[in-house]
């Protein structure tokens, strides 16, 4: 197999991020990532549509990215393939098009992919590192949660994406700040009455879960947090085991903090102070519901994923 460079970005409700990597006979070596919050999912919810400054928000970055990416460019391969792929906000949104064309005028050809499309992608990422263990992999967005459950290696047993996100929680629940313990239950009972539905499917199937994994920002802030980084290592956050203890002590913390208090947390990315608290909501409800002390983070999760997939189809 010839040794190749991918750019792989996602742009979902909250982040924009993006993956260099090279992939070869010993498979999958990623070369950067570079993370944006970009808050296009800004509103959707309430309006259904993406406002132009959260559109101009993520123009901003993709320029920076495609800057970035000038720096991997080789003799041996002077073009990078870029796949751009949008998720839980650009569905919901009825000026998707108009998005998808600003991005275009750039170079870049955006796909607005489904929720299993997004959540078998993040499945094939996350799971590489696992081999031959069942997984519940977990996928908490802005706008959607994802949960794929499947052994290592093949095809998903169940997938679904749910309308559940941390941006569209917040929105939608969260009116006070701190959010009241009538807000907190009442989000807490409408994502519950949704996931539960799945677990019950799960277990008519007889699927024992072996380990849950966790990716995107929110699972990562837990581990950022505990560990107060003051900057961000993925080398500390991959792979570590996070207990529902701990977890539910980070929960209950945030909560209790206003959103500018929020903000000077240490561990926690200041431009996701005002979501994340609805994000440890809905990652507590799928670890009591799938019934395990807690989750193992990934780093690699659909950007992984993306590569992988551009890769195999060629």
């Amino acid at each position: 197999m010839q040794t190749k460079r991918y750019a792989a970005i996602d742009i979902g409700t909250v982040t924009c991020r993006m993956l260099i990597a090279e992939v070869g006979p010993d498979g999958i070596t990623a070369l950067d990532r570079e993370y944006g919050i970009v808050n296009l999912g800004e509103d959707v919810d309430a309006t259904g549509a993406l406002k132009p400054e959260a559109i101009e928000r993520v123009e901003v970055k993709v320029r920076e990215y495609l800057e970035t990416l000038k720096g991997f460019q080789t003799p041996e391969q002077p073009e990078i393939p870029i796949i751009a792929m949008a998720t839980s906000a650009s569905r919901d949104a009825s000026n998707a098009s108009e998005f998808v064309e600003r991005l275009r005028a750039l170079g870049i050809e955006l796909t607005v992919i489904p929720g299993e499309r997004e959540a078998a992608l993040s499945f094939a990422g996350a799971t590489a590192a696992f081999p031959g263990e069942t997984l519940l992999v977990v996928d908490v967005g802005g706008g959607s949660t994802e949960l794929i459950v499947g052994r290592a290696g093949e095809d998903p047993l169940m997938v679904h994406s749910f309308n559940i996100g941390c941006r569209r929680v917040t929105e939608r629940f969260f009116h006070s700040d701190p959010p009241s313990a009538d807000e907190v239950a009442a989000s807490d009972t409408w994502m519950r009455a949704q996931f539960q539905e799945y677990f019950d499917e799960a277990a008519a199937r007889g699927i024992a879960i072996d380990r849950m994994v966790a990716v995107a920002g929110t699972a990562t802030s837990v581990v950022s947090i505990h560990k107060e980084m003051t900057v961000y290592d993925s080398s500390q956050v991959h792979g570590f085991p996070v207990t529902k203890a701990v977890l539910d002590g980070i929960r209950d913390r945030l909560l209790a903090m206003t959103v500018e208090q929020r903000r000077h947390i240490v561990g926690l990315d200041p431009d996701r102070a005002p979501v994340i608290a609805a994000g440890m909501i809905i990652l507590e409800a799928v670890v009591e519901l799938a019934g395990t002390d807690g989750y193992t983070t990934s780093e690699a999760d659909i950007l992984e994923g993306i590569v992988m997939d551009a890769a195999r189809n060629e």
